[in-house]
Parts: structure tokens; C-alpha cells; sequence
């Protein structure tokens, strides 16, 4: 099993949402986060006075899914959240040593 983490632009999490229920995953986490890579925040102006926003906002999406999908997860979600634009986001691949369901006490990928 891997866990797939993607930060993304938050206008973009309902078309990523539908892309990856299209190709069969069931459950994700989604968190408004913020932060900043190459895209280093921007200025704006407030009650006339200039300031850096560095951190931006952001949505991380979390998904855990078995070996044989996460090409094809890493693909489609490069696919939904991609604007062609600088800020589009990071995708991570790692691996899940375990995972349980609380509720049965299932493990491994019956718990998925």
C-alpha cells in the first residue's frame, strides 16, 4: 500500500475529487493548508499599505491506495489539478507499513 499526498490549488479539489472517484477510489482527506515553493507568495495592498503574503493557501489531499493504482492516481490527479501555471502543486509517493479500521479491526487493504 502507498499513501499519496497532493497539495493543489483549492479551486481545483472538486475536479480532482471527481477524477479520482471515476477511476475507483473511495476515501480521501482534504485540509486547507499554506505554504509556498517556487510560487514565493505576492504583494498586495491593504488600507493603502503594501505587504508580502507569503504563505498561500492551499489544499492537501490524502489518499491511501494498493500498489497497482498509484500510477494511475498520480496520473489523473496530475491531470485534474494541472493548470499550466506556477503554484499548481506537489504530489508524494510513500509507503504504508499498515492500516486498520477502527470500526472491524480489518487490516491491510480490507481496510482501505
Amino acid at each position: 500500500m502507498k499513501k499519496i499526498e497532493s497539495i493543489i490549488k483549492p479551486f481545483k479539489l472538486d475536479d480532482v475529487r471527481e477524477a479520482l472517484s471515476e477511476i475507483g477510489v473511495t476515501g480521501m482527506t482534504a485540509t486547507e493548508v499554506r505554504g509556498f515553493g517556487r510560487q514565493k507568495g505576492h504583494t498586495e495592498l491593504y488600507r493603502g499599505a503594501e505587504y508580502v503574503v507569503d504563505f498561500l493557501p492551499k489544499i492537501k489531499i490524502e489518499i491511501v491506495v494498493a500498489e497497482d493504482q498509484v500510477d494511475r492516481c498520480v496520473e489523473v490527479i496530475s491531470n485534474a489539478a494541472r493548470t499550466g501555471k506556477i503554484g499548481d502543486g506537489k504530489i508524494f509517493v510513500m509507503p504504508v507499513e499498515r492500516v486498520i479500521r477502527i470500526r472491524t479491526g480489518e487490516e491491510g487493504p480490507e481496510a482501505i
